[in-house]
């Protein structure tokens, strides 16, 4: 319900809770920044390269791919290839999300910036345009500003810890991962999708480059995905205010 004395509408109880819902996520989704890092410094990435890494790309699952193929003697275009295949997504959550958010102006280029998983999660099911941007923000900016302190951090641990592959931090990239996709893993579609591409990608390891295997992975999610989409797969966009 919205406050009519407040000056987006919103009332002070659902602001408050929104906000700590954000916090929640940001402290959760940041600390895999310390992990990133780590793994970066291990991949070849020096401390710079990594912070910038996550400063300027800043989609979590595209950079783990990147250092991921790197690290596995694949060359920077087939990493820069499977990360821009991985965040294609966020074009998705923008179609989705411009006309809910309705930004404009410097708003608008820095929402791109944080449109990520999360942000996306933690607006889309807002009942108004004024607790939808809320989610947004705080969720984006908060995980942008922990990701960032937590990959320095990890940057500069794996140069004073040595290969963090020796303590098996290098397994952090697949858990990683399946962290990321465990909730979306509520029906049988999706379940169905990820053992269809997990086992495409292990077929193709033994015969392609780095990387490769990844990007067919996605090639059999997208397949299925336009195979048996529905309209009701897409959440409603609240009435009010609507652009």
């Amino acid at each position: 319900m919205l406050d009519p004395d407040t000056p987006d509408g919103l009332a002070a109880a659902e602001r408050s809770q929104i906000l700590r819902d954000s916090l929640g996520v940001s402290l959760a989704t940041g600390l895999y920044g310390v992990s990133f890092g780590a793994i970066s410094v291990a991949s070849g990435l020096s401390v710079l390269q990594t912070c910038a890494l996550s400063a300027l790309m800043f989609t979590g699952a595209s950079q783990f791919a990147m250092v991921g193929v790197l690290a596995g003697g694949g060359s920077a275009w087939s990493g820069a290839a499977t990360a821009a295949l991985l965040g294609t997504r966020n074009t998705l959550y923008g179609l989705r999300l411009a006309p809910l958010l309705g930004l404009r102006g410097w708003r608008r280029l820095l929402g791109a910036h944080v449109l990520i998983d999360e942000s996306t999660a933690m607006s889309v099911t807002r009942g108004s345009r004024a607790a939808a941007r809320t989610g947004f923000w705080a969720t984006g900016v908060g995980i942008f500003v922990l990701w960032n302190l937590a990959t320095l951090v990890g940057a500069v641990a794996g140069n004073a810890l040595g290969d963090p592959r020796t303590y098996g931090l290098d397994a952090a990239v697949g858990a990683a991962f399946l962290a990321l996709l465990w909730p979306r893993l509520d029906n049988t579609r999706n379940r169905v999708v990820a053992v269809l591409a997990a086992a495409v990608a292990l077929g193709m390891v033994p015969l392609t480059p780095a990387g490769v295997p990844v990007l067919a992975a996605a090639g059999v999610a997208l397949l299925v995905g336009a195979l048996t989409s529905s309209p009701g797969d897409s959440p409603a966009i609240p009435d009010e205010e609507r652009s």
